[in-house]
């Protein structure tokens, strides 16, 4: 963002912040480097080590966020972490088919992001780990965390660059897990080519009926910055969210969408997803 920008958007009134700030999200610009894909390839990648991070450290509070116990985290664990990350670095991914590409990449966002957590940690937020370029950057989304098949690549190429544009499904934000409390739960298991469809639709549906993802306060529907940010990955304008919205959502939430035809309002908890007590 530029300095410029910077003074645009503190010119404003408040009621514009909504435009800018989906204005301001990263849009889906396909990087063709990661396009090539083998439809015939039935090769499957390991993930065993991340199974067994997110087994030993995934703890499901009362309010069904999925937190991760970065405090108790080991230092064998954390070597493991490493090492997982590296050997999917050096995956020439292009010869896969598409839905284990799709694992992949989520799989090494969600790894890359619990990486850099415990690399700074203790933090507050993911946002305060201020390691991308940039005078007025935010977090480490543009930093480069890992160079896959000889390529560095960032966060933000990841979720931005490939799996948006490769994909155009809106349940990826489902999948990529930004290690706060507002985001949707980081999953308890890796994702694989053979349980990816069922995993997408499981967290869609886990995120659109929490308070997280859309809540009704005095007769006003407010969601998730989600649905703000990236709202064209949902259709476009408020109809198409709540119509989003409507397919996921649980009967008490659907009754309450019915004659629904705009959001009210929007909010994002940006508090680090650290086990209670140990963060």
């Amino acid at each position: 963002m530029t300095f410029a920008i910077v003074l645009a958007v503190l010119a404003l009134p408040l009621a514009a912040f909504t435009s800018i700030e989906a204005l301001l999200a990263p849009k889906a610009e396909l990087w063709e480097r990661w396009t090539p894909q083998d439809p015939a390839s039935t090769a499957e990648i390991d993930h065993a080590a991340w199974a067994a991070l997110l087994a030993r450290y995934v703890k499901t509070d009362t309010n069904g966020v999925n937190r991760f116990d970065y405090a108790q985290v080991s230092a064998a664990d954390r070597e493991a972490l490493r090492g997982y990350i590296a050997r999917l670095s050096g995956v020439a991914i292009g010869r896969y088919a598409r839905p284990e590409q799709l694992a992949y990449w989520i799989n090494l966002y969600n790894a890359l992001t619990v990486q850099v957590i415990l690399d700074h940690y203790p933090v507050a937020s993911i946002r305060d780990i201020d390691i991308s370029p940039g005078l007025f950057a935010d977090g480490p989304w543009g930093a480069t965390l890992a160079t896959v098949d000889g390529q560095p690549v960032t966060l933000n190429d990841i979720e931005h660059r490939i799996l948006r544009p490769i994909w155009r499904d809106p349940r990826i934000h489902y999948a990529v897990n930004c290690a706060s409390v507002g985001c949707p739960n980081l999953a308890a298991a890796p994702y694989r080519r053979a349980t990816i469809e069922p995993m997408l639709d499981d967290a869609a549906r886990a995120y659109v009926n929490s308070p997280r993802g859309a809540r009704f306060e005095d007769g006003r529907l407010i969601v998730s910055s989600i649905y703000i940010w990236f709202g064209d990955d949902f259709g476009g304008g408020d109809a198409a969210v709540i119509e989003h919205l409507r397919r996921y959502a649980g009967a008490p939430l659907r009754e309450m969408l019915r004659d629904k035809s705009a959001i009210d309002g929007h909010a994002y908890d940006w508090s680090l997803n650290g086990a209670r007590g140990g963060s």
